[in-house]
């Protein structure tokens, strides 16, 4: 075996810090947050006015070559619009230059960004739902960010403050030792930064092109199958057949009881109403501020637990086999839906194909969504038809290999990783001989199993029909045609 050496490589990184601004530096926050969102909000009525004006001519029967002309959305085409504007807008003309200029071009990109997706979703060029037009931004829900790419971005010497453009120096909760050092040292440079306002906090995330050697993995020639799940967090069985389980820390079932009683003592209090005008008491205000930080404790706790569990797989596997679960269909089930979103399954699979792409140069395989981990025994291959979600142990039908049913899931998906040299999925077909590869990968079809292909050919005194040996062939290249790296 060839003996791992790390290179040196750039990657794209952040690091985040908490903020502790004083009451005026409070106030540029906000101030800058809101112009991006005002500016975000007059490209929107800007590149939309010309769809109105063409829909009304439209309806007078006016031709198409004299029709107005459609207004680009490009992000040039903005901040030139934009600029040659402000200073007549009633909107902008008192107040656009206490902000950086950052803070419009913020909120341009992200309306170009926005028409882009929008037009890419109608051509059927964009992946996922569909997208409809961008809408205006309300200043009561908007989520508080601002975006800086010019002008003065560093971290101080002190390690204790940052400075940023119009803003000034502002005062850190945490030291910035981490980025400091490198920036010191030439191994980092500073792209842009971010301010937002979540979780009750101020935050600042720098955006930096870092210089890291990668990290060896403890075993580089071993894979993992990790089967997520709500009773248990994760199910992670590796390529020798060793079964670990990790226990879900239920963060938010743990905090309900909390979460009740603060949420009656807000109840109690005078609440905002828009309809009539009323303005929350300061009673309600400080009730709700004690509530939202059992919330933001709950978020805290569920990130650095996933941070931690990812982390460590990262660092023993040189690859990783996890599930494709269509996580927002599952969170329709109004029985799961809150489990299963304090689980977290889309934020682990994000974590592990980062961590094992940028720090490990290692491999992060997704297995299918229609490939049958749970159905399939991990001892002789054969396929359950029907597996309900409330049977939570595997009784093979062909071998009576009887299981765990999540044991079996996860030692299936452990098999995809050897699926690229020997063409199957199954754990107990790793030593089979490797397949023919199909020019358009595999269909979606589970296989039959073992019990019912000898049933078959009994019936059919001993010869096998067209259709029964296309039931019977396996899906070789299923894995291949799965494989993300």
């Amino acid at each position: 075996m060839k003996k791992f050496r790390p290179q040196p490589g750039f990657v794209v990184q952040a690091y985040r810090f908490a903020l502790d601004p004083n009451a005026a530096q409070e106030h540029a926050l906000r101030s800058h947050c809101g112009a991006a969102r005002a500016a975000y909000n007059w490209a929107v009525g800007w590149v939309e006015a010309s769809w109105w004006q063409r829909r009304a001519e439209e309806s007078y029967g006016i031709a198409e070559e004299q029709l107005t002309q459609w207004r680009p959305w490009s992000l040039p085409s903005l901040r030139k619009a934009f600029n040659e504007g402000k200073h007549t807008d009633p909107r902008f003309a008192a107040w656009w230059e206490e902000n950086s200029k950052e803070a419009y071009s913020t909120g341009l990109a992200n309306a170009a960004a926005a028409f882009d997706n929008y037009a890419k979703s109608k051509q059927g060029k964009r992946r996922g739902r569909k997208m409809g037009a961008p809408r205006f931004k309300s200043k009561r829900k908007a989520r508080l960010s601002c975006r800086f790419t010019t002008g003065t971005i560093r971290v101080e010497a002190g390690g204790r403050h940052v400075t940023l453009p119009r803003l000034g120096t502002i005062r850190v909760h945490e030291p910035t030792v981490k980025l400091l050092d490198r920036v010191r040292a030439g191994t980092a440079r500073i792209l842009s930064a971010t301010v937002r306002h979540e979780r009750g906090r101020w935050f600042v995330s720098f955006q930096a092109e870092v210089e890291r050697d990668l990290d060896r993995v403890a075993r580089p020639d071993a894979s993992v199958g990790i089967d997520l799940g709500v009773k248990t967090l994760a199910v992670m069985a590796d390529s020798t057949g060793e079964i670990r389980t990790v226990p879900n820390p239920n963060h938010y079932d743990r905090a309900r009881k909390q979460l009740r009683r603060a949420s009656r003592t807000v109840s109690r209090r005078q609440r905002p109403d828009r309809r009539t005008g009323q303005k929350p008491s300061k009673r309600w205000e400080k009730a709700n501020a004690a509530r939202n930080k059992v919330h933001h404790r709950v978020a805290d706790l569920r990130e650095d637990a996933l941070h931690k569990l990812t982390t460590a797989v990262a660092a023993e596997y040189g690859t990783v086999v996890i599930e494709d679960l269509n996580v927002a269909g599952m969170l329709r089930n109004r029985r799961l839906a809150r489990r299963i979103a304090d689980a977290g399954f889309g934020e682990i699979r994000r974590h592990l194909d980062y961590k094992t792409r940028q720090r490990h140069a290692t491999r992060t395989i997704v297995a299918d969504r229609w490939y049958p981990s749970s159905k399939t025994c991990s001892g002789c291959g054969a396929v359950k038809a029907k597996l309900p979600l409330h049977i939570r142990t595997y009784e093979c039908d062909a071998c009576h290999l009887v299981i765990d049913r999540d044991d079996n899931a996860a030692l299936n998906l452990a098999a995809l990783a050897a699926a690229v040299v020997t063409g199957t999925g199954v754990a107990g077909d790793q030593d089979t001989a490797p397949a023919v590869s199909k020019p358009r990968g595999a269909d979606q079809k589970t296989r039959a199993t073992r019990t019912r292909r000898k049933a078959s050919a009994g019936r059919a005194g001993g010869a096998t029909l067209p259709h029964q040996r296309q039931t019977e062939t396996r899906d070789r290249t299923q894995a291949e045609a799965l494989l993300l790296w």
